[in-house]
């Protein structure tokens, strides 16, 4: 499976982005969906994930960020709204097939696309 992130930018504070994971090569539904975002010197953090219809988000991003998944597309998205600095990051989405107490880490997962950055800036 190959991921190819996009939709990252240069953003003041209080504006919205939408990032999109085009997925190729696999069965797209047959993956649990994630994105992960990683700020200079620091760990890879989970930040929501898409699984058999069901979204958990980082308390962080509860409220502002939304993941969703088109099918049709192979393409799985993160609308996120009301961005704030410490939301600046590299962005990367991920595809597996993690056990449920895993779906946070990094770890459960065997595809990663290239990463896609997210900078908030006044």
């Amino acid at each position: 499976v190959q991921l190819q992130a996009s939709g990252g930018g240069l953003v003041q504070p209080g504006d919205s982005l939408r990032l999109s994971c085009v997925a190729s090569g696999g069965d797209f539904s047959a993956y649990v969906m994630t994105w992960f975002r990683q700020a200079p010197g620091k760990e890879r953090e989970f930040v929501a994930v898409s699984r058999r219809g069901n979204e958990i988000y980082a308390d962080f991003a509860k409220g502002r960020f939304t993941i969703s998944r088109d099918k049709s597309k192979n393409t799985v998205y993160l609308q996120m709204n009301s961005l704030k600095p410490e939301d600046t990051a590299l962005y990367y989405c991920a595809a597996g097939r993690p056990i449920l107490s895993s779906s946070r880490s990094p770890s459960g997962y065997t595809y990663w696309g290239q990463g896609t950055q997210v900078t908030v800036s006044s």
